[in-house]
């Protein structure tokens, strides 16, 4: 059974960890996460951008398939169903759809246009048990076509959007989805203290935790961050692993074809990866 987000981030929060949101792709993707999940007893958030929602054929296919895989495969950890980086549109389909967790992406229109059709998403989220994030401050890189240039939030904006009743609050501190450059300069973590003292105990999100050093990681979770998303490096890991089995000719022997066999390297790539990610961020017999 998927839950919604908000309690096991506030619980995060309280005790000073940080529950991993992981984006799928398709099946082995999911399957991946959720059994690792389940091994390490950890709560997990599946992220899924419109992009991604699209590729597995609509929202309402991604919950059909996420719902039936908790169930065949005895998941009893927390779980759940997140849009990620959604549109106004995005977050009502994934509202009807049966997502249990909602991201509205406002943060490219004006602070007041934001106020207005986040106080909609939420209402209609919350009267179905639905948490919702959004986000103020644009955070750098390109996901599925959203671009941003990696902005340091205004902490009195993310006092306004947290005061409208979100569940979770993404504030941009210098991070950026994708591979981070070379000349990064690191998290803004004045910026996020400044951000958790304004609004208090809500739970903040970083965005592109792929490439952000361990040390930034394990500062921003004592600061208040209770949710860290993970796509790239997942992506990389299991790019590599599926080429390295293209490249030694496994492929050709046997049946090494069999889809099964093709996609299994990049399936314990992914396993191995959130993993290392949900002990870094602590969440390991959390659930």
């Amino acid at each position: 059974m998927l839950v919604s987000a908000a309690k096991m981030l506030k619980d995060a929060k309280a005790g000073k960890y940080a529950v991993g949101h992981f984006n799928i792709n398709n099946l082995e993707w999911t399957k991946a996460i959720l059994l690792t999940a389940q091994e390490l007893n950890s709560p997990v958030i599946l992220g899924v951008s419109e992009g991604a929602g699209k590729y597995m054929c609509g929202f309402k296919t991604v919950t059909a398939m996420v719902d039936a895989m908790v169930d065949e495969l005895g998941i009893t950890v927390p779980v759940a169903l997140h849009l990620d980086h959604g549109s106004y549109e995005g977050a009502l389909k994934c509202i009807e759809a049966g997502f249990s967790s909602v991201m509205f992406d406002g943060s490219h229109y004006g602070i007041e246009e934001n106020i207005t059709k986040t106080k909609e998403i939420i209402a209609l989220a919350h009267s179905k048990g639905i948490s919702v994030e959004c986000e103020v401050g644009g955070i750098g890189g390109e996901e599925d076509g959203v671009i941003g240039r990696g902005e340091c939030a205004d902490p009195q904006e993310c006092k306004t959007i947290a005061d409208l009743g979100v569940d979770i609050l993404a504030a941009g501190i210098g991070n950026i989805h994708g591979v981070y450059p070379a000349n990064w300069e690191g998290l803004s973590f004045e910026t996020l203290e400044a951000v958790k003292k304004a609004v208090g105990d809500m739970p903040l999100v970083l965005h592109g935790g792929t490439g952000i050093p361990d040390d930034q990681i394990t500062k921003a979770i004592s600061l208040g961050v209770a949710k860290i998303n993970v796509n790239t490096e997942c992506q990389l890991v299991f790019a590599e692993a599926t080429r390295k089995y293209i490249e030694e000719g496994k492929d050709l022997k046997g049946k090494g074809f069999d889809p099964r066999k093709l996609l299994l390297p990049g399936y314990e790539a992914i396993m191995a990866k959130v993993e290392e990610k949900m002990n870094l961020f602590g969440s390991v017999n959390k659930a």
